[in-house]
């Protein structure tokens, strides 16, 4: 689709207007600031201080500013892009899921805008303000906790919004996903049915990471339920990476030394506890059952081969860009939640199940 052809506009009126007819002028004067310290909030939030920017935040929120960052702007008001927000780029679950819905919206005319946030709501809104300024057609955001401004913002915005993967809990509009609780339900039952009785936890930091928090949600309601030993110190967080599982495995067998299995939430993770066993001659699966999360293609090539929660990750963008498109076109989607579901894939690092 061409872009309309941008009627002469004074340049001070491109600057300081919002689509809504809203004016930076009009932030400013709700804060108790200058147009400037506004801009500079929206534009280079580093050089302000965090009192300043909670005052202009409560006002666009007060006000549902949204700055126009497109020049001349466009006759429909929206451009063909798509936002999306991930925590990082640097991993294969993020990266695949980018390529789905790359290979969806881009056949539709539409290109991806993506930011990076670090799993902070704020830099989260900041990315959500940024996408609207630019009038996206659309946006798709990542299982983090979102700040309650991101919520008001785009409730009044209309914007259509999917999240991935958390199907569940408080959304925003429409979402793409699984259970992660019951996916890391169903792998610490899988442990249990082998003959551990000791399982315990490492994942990356819960801090604003739903997916993570409800990982553990699933491991603690599944060692309860099974009878499982059920102690706060058998969870230890780490930063995602083979060393830092091996480190933050030394930690759990340090504080329990009669250890019998370890379920990570990722497949990095689980690969560094098995290399830290190996090293201490701990036998896997046979002393010791690990069990990672992801299935990435170094799960079924190492030694011994890594049982592991499989995800349709490419599956997950492409349908998320879907659910945008058929919004695009003026139709909505037969389902607003989508379970793409999980698979416990069983390998040589847990033991046989009983019976």
């Amino acid at each position: 689709m061409a872009r309309a052809k941008a009627e002469p506009q004074k340049a001070a009126v491109t600057r300081t207007r919002s689509s809504s007819g809203l004016r930076i002028e009009q932030v400013a004067e709700r804060a108790g600031v200058s147009p400037i310290t506004v801009s500079r909030v929206l534009n280079k939030p580093e050089a302000v201080s965090e009192r300043t920017k909670a005052a202009v935040w409560k006002a666009i929120e007060e006000i549902g500013y949204v700055p126009n960052r497109l020049a001349g702007g466009l006759a429909s008001n929206t451009s063909r892009t798509v936002g999306m927000v991930l925590p990082y780029i640097d991993n294969v679950a993020f990266s695949e899921r980018v390529k789905g819905v790359t290979d969806v919206i881009r056949a539709q005319g539409y290109t991806l805008l993506l930011g990076l946030s670090g799993y902070s709501p704020e830099v989260e809104l900041e990315h959500v303000v940024s996408f609207l300024g630019q009038r996206a057609a659309g946006l798709i955001l990542t299982g983090t906790v979102h700040a309650e401004r991101t919520y008001s913002l785009l409730a009044r915005s209309g914007i259509p919004v999917v999240e991935v993967p958390v199907i569940s809990g408080r959304l925003i509009d429409m979402a793409v996903g699984y259970s992660g609780e019951d996916a890391a339900y169903a792998m610490v039952q899988h442990l249990a049915r082998c003959g551990y009785r000791k399982v315990g936890l490492i994942s990356t930091p819960t801090l604003n990471d739903r997916i993570v928090q409800d990982r553990r949600t699933g491991y603690q309601k599944a060692t309860a339920d099974f009878g499982l030993a059920r102690d706060p110190s058998l969870m230890v967080e780490t930063h995602v990476g083979i060393v830092s599982g091996a480190k933050a495995f030394v930690e759990l067998i340090g504080r329990h030394p009669d250890l019998d299995a370890v379920f990570c939430t990722s497949d990095l993770l689980a690969i560094g506890c098995i290399l830290e066993a190996q090293r201490r001659g701990i036998s896997v699966p046979g002393d010791l059952g690990v069990a990672g999360y992801d299935d990435i293609e170094l799960a079924q090539e190492f030694l011994p081969p890594l049982t592991t929660v499989r995800l349709q990750r490419y599956e997950i963008g492409t349908t998320a860009a879907k659910l945008l498109v058929e919004r695009f076109q003026g139709r909505e989607p037969a389902q607003r939640v989508v379970d793409v579901g999980f698979e416990i894939v069983v390998r040589g690092s847990t033991r046989k199940p009983h019976g």
